[in-house]
């Protein structure tokens, strides 16, 4: 592990071409609104030491124009958009990577969890690719890409613990090793993006709701509104959002009409809030972390997901590290949010490992709207379970 795993790591790099030894692997990612594929290549890696790899390149197509006058996704428009881009996004990536189809040694591809419009999109397209070309098709949990990308920026060694904050989910993951992972805490209503979408158009702010919630934040007074901070001091390191939502709602109809510091402060209340919240909350998995590993002397908090970008809530919890002595590392934002870096990185940890699947099993496979990392795990709000309360 580096000195310091929290130095900035710029991605992506320009670089030649495939080396002796080394595989290439095409990530496509189409789970949400986000239309994306990566090449990376890389070699093997060493016990649980995270593999020599290099982006060759990564595209990302966002959809937010599309559906910024509904004030959210919409599946049915991410689904179309995806299938008129997914080619020439594909198309890209090997051109900027200076490879073509032939050259890769896998295809990688998001499988779920999602919006299953979008994830058929991309799987048909992987699985005519790998068909076409004669190359292994590797079905990657989506989760497992956000996972798992920290060893792609930061090199890391196992064992550490991810805080994965999304728009569709909300978890705290014991990442023990490729394909070996514990739910440690979940969201048992709303994922945190969520949240901040459904404050912003409460609020009156437009799509998407994190980056505007955070900027009218920085105006506005934190202490104004006593919001709750649910589930804090409850033992089991889980979440909830959904009272908070409605503690928003009522304070803004105690004040309204809304002007424009109303609509500060409550944003600052809001974060304020949040950020409380999830001290709590990890605190406590970074204590049982400590407990379970005392043998690891540099423990790591990973963060990542879109919510990730919040400087305020990135700041409280780079404080919350260091009181209790943990490296805080959180990619790069462009490989934070959705894209096919991150699940070809996934697809070459797999293949180095050793862990791929039957082809013919593959090729029969329908993607999953939900996929938990953690099968185990009881399937509650935000574990990805299928049956789980949507």
């Amino acid at each position: 592990m580096p000195d310091n795993p929290a130095a900035e790591v710029e991605f992506p790099v320009t670089v030649p071409p495939k080396r002796a030894g080394e595989l290439l692997v095409l990530g496509i990612e189409t789970s949400c609104d986000e239309t994306a594929a990566a090449v990376l290549s890389g070699a093997g890696s060493d016990g649980g030491h995270a593999p020599e790899t290099r982006l060759l390149s990564n595209i990302v197509l966002s959809q937010i124009e599309e559906h910024a006058a509904f004030g959210g996704v919409v599946p049915e428009i991410a689904a179309r958009a995806h299938v008129a881009a997914l080619d020439g996004i594909i198309k890209a990536a090997l051109q900027d990577a200076g490879v073509e189809l032939p050259d890769l040694d896998a295809i990688a591809v998001t499988a779920g969890p999602g919006l299953i419009g979008g994830l058929m999109a991309g799987f048909t397209t992987a699985k005519a690719l790998a068909f076409g070309a004669d190359l292994p098709l590797l079905p990657i949990n989506h989760l497992e890409g956000h996972a798992l990308t920290a060893r792609m920026t930061h090199g890391l060694a196992f064992p550490y613990l991810l805080l994965l904050v999304s728009g569709g989910h909300t978890q705290i993951v014991l990442v023990r090793g490729v394909g070996d992972y514990e739910r440690v805490g979940t969201t048992i209503d709303d994922a945190l993006g969520e949240a901040f979408d459904k404050t912003a158009k409460l609020l009156g702010l437009p799509y998407p709701g994190g980056p505007n919630v955070e900027k009218a934040a920085l105006a506005g007074d934190g202490d104004r509104f006593p919001l709750p901070r649910p589930l804090k001091g409850t033992d089991r390191p889980d979440f909830s959002f959904s009272g908070l939502k409605t503690a928003v709602r009522q304070a803004a109809q105690s004040v309204a009409p809304l002007s424009e510091k109303d609509v500060a402060d409550l944003c600052a209340s809001f974060q304020a809030a949040v950020r409380d919240t999830l001290s709590d909350r990890v605190g406590r998995a970074l204590d049982r972390f400590a407990r379970d590993y005392p043998s690891v002397a540099s423990p790591v908090l990973v963060v990542a997901g879109g919510v990730a970008a919040n400087s305020f809530l990135r700041n409280g919890l780079e404080a919350l590290c260091r009181e209790k002595g943990f490296w805080f590392v959180a990619p790069p934002l462009a490989l934070c949010t959705d894209n096919g870096a991150m699940i070809a990185h996934a697809g070459m940890e797999r293949l180095l490992a050793g862990l791929t699947p039957d082809p013919e099993a593959v090729f029969a496979m329908a993607p999953r709207s939900r996929w938990p990392l953690d099968e185990s795990a009881t399937p509650v709000v935000g574990s990805g379970k299928r049956g789980a309360k949507a």
